[in-house]
């Protein structure tokens, strides 16, 4: 009874992994009558200024004025009046010159003079601030709903570039599980939609558990699971999302099996084995889930990774969603980012990987402890009033949504060195008053340092379908160039 519930197990791990495997195909549907038509060989790709991308995606809505645009500083006292709180923490000098950032960031503010900061950040106006509606328009650069699905930007980067590694899949997705609240909403944009399934992320749920998504379920020999998986490939030819299918589709799915059938049989593999970074530097790292990701993702750009995307995760009320013991709650999160951005920061620029990869940390939106969405805007409220006076600690904090201000951080992949890009207003509301950056504008970017056109589009279902809404997004390229501002030696 023992052995054939063993086996059982065995099978359902190994449905389980190459579910996984063939880049969460399954976790989208197929559209049933559409047909894609390239349209890249129309425009021309510019001179690239990195080769890679790593996105740290602090999920859940980082408050600006809290981390990397601190404003005045109010400390906890009980009869605190709200409206005076700003900023829950006081503010330290970076190693740039008139850069300051929140205290617990200053791992952070050392490494600065390696990159940039966007200040003027301005997520959209969606009507209902909601995470998982505004983290779809963050990585797709398209508003919720779409009539087709749209790629998320490491799809359209995996397709127009290709893997770096033909081994390594050139879109890696770590630390978001899909098993807690709004998980379908999570997963409407961890997709290559119209683009086929080669193009879809890698999922790593765990990246501690990295080596596990790249290699047979425990117990089963390479033999046996090469021959599951020929098995797994004539059962999913036959199964009805296949029939459905259009040609394109079919073949792309195939692709993708392929690809990471290829990659749990290769040397590749031990990439993902962090057990092999030397004790100290994997313990620099190890302060969460989100930690680890960094390190696997420094591991992932040095083998030949394309686009990876690590996560702090989000899960409704926690990590970053600090709609209650906002003060504490962003002093836990800001222990478990610190250190490990930094290190990653100065692991690529000593091993040479910084120059062509471009680092960068980013949230959905903000957050401020009055204001709900825009000022002077009506919008649904969403969280709890705050009392007129704080006479809790649980009330200290940022803790409603805020869309007119935001922080962008970027290092690496010709990014100016030392740059501050726009500015916020220091007394509330904390707006946008300088340089204002929409999201068309970061992926445009990102796009242009890739070296990826503007005009970059693919017809589907008789429609011209681009990078960026109609083509319409234009980078920012006053962040790209020679340093521009001189930097201290060290902050303490």
């Amino acid at each position: 009874m023992k052995d054939n519930n063993s086996k059982v197990n065995s099978r359902r791990e190994f449905i389980k992994k190459m579910t996984a495997a063939s880049l969460a195909a399954s976790a989208t549907s197929i559209p049933l009558a559409s047909f894609l038509s390239s349209c890249s060989s129309e425009v021309q790709k510019s001179a690239a200024t990195a080769d890679s991308v790593i996105l740290l995606w602090m999920a859940g809505g980082m408050a600006h004025t809290e981390t990397f645009d601190p404003k005045a500083y109010a400390p906890f006292k009980k009869g605190l009046e709200t409206n005076r709180v700003l900023s829950t923490f006081p503010k330290h000098p970076t190693v740039v010159d008139g850069l300051e950032f929140s205290e617990g960031l200053q791992s952070i503010g050392n490494v600065m003079d390696k990159g940039a900061i966007i200040r003027s950040y301005k997520a959209a106006d969606l009507g209902h601030i909601l995470h998982t509606r505004h983290q779809f328009h963050w990585h797709t650069c398209y508003e919720p709903p779409q009539s087709v699905q749209a790629p998320h930007i490491g799809a359209w980067i995996a397709k127009e570039l290709g893997p770096a590694n033909p081994v390594i899949p050139p879109f890696i997705s770590m630390g978001q599980r899909f098993t807690m609240g709004e998980a379908e909403e999570l997963k409407a944009f961890h997709t290559a939609g119209f683009l086929g399934s080669e193009y879809g992320p890698f999922l790593i749920p765990d990246p501690s558990e990295g080596l596990d998504s790249v290699r047979p379920p425990q117990g089963m020999s390479l033999k046996r699971f090469e021959a599951r998986y020929k098995l797994y490939k004539e059962l999913a030819n036959k199964s009805e999302v296949m029939e459905q299918a259009s040609d394109y589709q079919r073949e792309s799915l195939m692709r993708s099996m392929e690809q990471s059938f290829r990659l749990l049989n290769s040397p590749e593999a031990k990439v993902f084995d962090l057990s092999q970074e030397p004790k100290e530097k994997y313990d620099t790292y190890n302060t969460s889930r989100f930690g680890l990701g960094c390190l696997l993702a420094k591991r992932l750009v040095e083998n030949g990774g394309r686009f990876i995307s690590v996560s702090t995760e989000y899960e409704p009320f926690l990590g970053w969603d600090t709609h209650a013991n906002g003060h504490t709650r962003a002093k836990q999160m800001k222990a478990l980012i610190d250190r490990p951005v930094a290190q990653l920061i100065k692991d690529l620029d000593e091993s040479g990987h910084l120059d062509r990869t471009l680092v960068i940390l980013a949230s959905e939106f903000s957050r401020d402890a009055i204001m709900e969405g825009r000022p002077g805007e009506e919008v649904k409220d969403q969280a709890s009033r705050q009392p007129d006076k704080i006479e809790h600690i649980r009330h200290y904090g940022m803790h409603r949504h805020f869309t007119d201000g935001g922080s962008i951080l970027m290092w690496g992949g010709g990014v100016k060195k030392g740059l501050v890009y726009g500015k916020t207003a220091d007394e509330r509301p904390c707006v946008s008053i300088e340089n204002k950056v929409v999201i068309d504008q970061v992926h445009q970017s990102i796009y242009h340092a890739l070296g990826i056109d503007s005009q970059t589009h693919y017809e589907i279902e008789g429609r011209p379908f681009y990078t960026t809404p109609d083509g319409k997004g234009q980078p920012i390229l006053d962040l790209f160039g020679k340093e521009i501002k001189s930097s201290k030696e060290n902050v303490a």
